[in-house]
């Protein structure tokens, strides 16, 4: 519709629709991360999520097989389409299958220069150590300008961002942060700090220092798709129009609600579960419910089976 043609109608409409978050990434069947991840914490903050395929990874809940990534004019062309149509609030960029598509990806975000781009650095082992870099180069030098805030790992932001770092201690997130800084990025989201009392510290933090954070205590379980939640879910606030700071608390309490909730599928890590809002208060589960026995839900029997969940309340 030509915007100069709506009607109060439809205008009032546009006022209250959720915002359009676009995100780059790759498609996998688990359904825990990539494209998937993103489309299901969008939906659980309010949002709605406009999934451009980067590549499609072959992967089960145990291990990561094999890449495809998608040729780069095709990733372009996906998203040149639908941002002639739909007006976006804000991105979030995964992984985007080559340097080649970095470069294509890079070009389409620097005609938006306004909106918010949180980009995701997660674990790529299906990447060869010449691919691996050349990635990593191409990521350095064409996206992180562009980046509001770049998320990841401890051990992952380390090795990308100081990757000559020989210190006895970890690098500190402000030190991550001045060299995301060089790069042009202008926060990182650094999780999985490990602090004593069985706790991990997620930080948000800039080239002076931290700006805010939460500890949580560590869960002894084994996660896939922690860092798309975290990652969509702060895309999705800020495209919402929520100061950074706020948004980082949210997200990260978002994040933690999820594992806490997180079910086990199949026979590898937990998925956790972003519809978690969507269970029914703990004095209706009964006794056998997945809240007081950790992320997976229940313990598996002696067969690995674990007990259903409990119906979901439907909105």
């Amino acid at each position: 519709m030509n915007p100069q043609l709506e009607t109060p109608d439809a205008a009032a409409d546009d006022a209250t629709a959720p915002p359009c978050v676009l995100s780059f990434n790759v498609s996998e069947p688990t359904g825990a991360a990539g494209l998937a991840a993103d489309q299901a914490t969008a939906a659980a903050m309010g949002a709605h999520l406009l999934p451009v395929v980067t590549g499609v990874l072959v992967r089960d809940t145990a291990e990561s097989f094999d890449i495809h990534p998608l040729d780069d004019e095709l990733v372009v062309e996906q998203a040149r389409a639908v941002l002639e149509d739909i007006t976006i609030q804000g991105w979030k960029v995964g992984f985007l299958g080559s340097a080649e598509t970095v470069a294509a990806v890079a070009e389409v975000l620097s005609d938006y220069p306004d909106l918010p781009l949180v980009t995701y650095l997660g674990a790529t082992p299906w990447l060869d150590d010449e691919q691996q870099v050349s990635y990593h180069d191409a990521l350095r030098e064409l996206v992180l300008p562009q980046t509001q805030v770049l998320v990841g790992s401890h051990a992952a932001l380390t090795e990308f961002l100081l990757p000559e770092w020989d210190n006895s201690r970890p690098a500190s997130p402000r030190e991550l942060a001045n060299a995301a800084h060089q790069s042009g990025a202008a926060h990182v989201l650094v999780t999985g700090i490990v602090v004593p009392n069985q706790h991990v510290d997620n930080v948000l933090a800039g080239p002076q220092g931290p700006i805010t954070g939460e500890k949580f205590e560590r869960f002894e379980a084994s996660f896939i798709g922690a860092g798309e939640t975290l990652s969509g879910a702060l895309a999705a606030l800020l495209a919402e129009g929520l100061p950074l700071h706020e948004a980082v608390g949210e997200a990260l309490t978002f994040l933690d609600q999820s594992l806490d909730a997180g079910f086990q599928p199949g026979m590898g890590q937990i998925i956790p579960d972003r519809y978690f809002w969507a269970l029914p208060p703990e004095d209706e589960m009964g006794d056998d419910s997945p809240g007081g026995s950790g992320p997976a839900g229940s313990e598996p029997d002696a067969e690995g089976n674990t007990s259903s969940p409990p119906s979901r309340r439907m909105h």
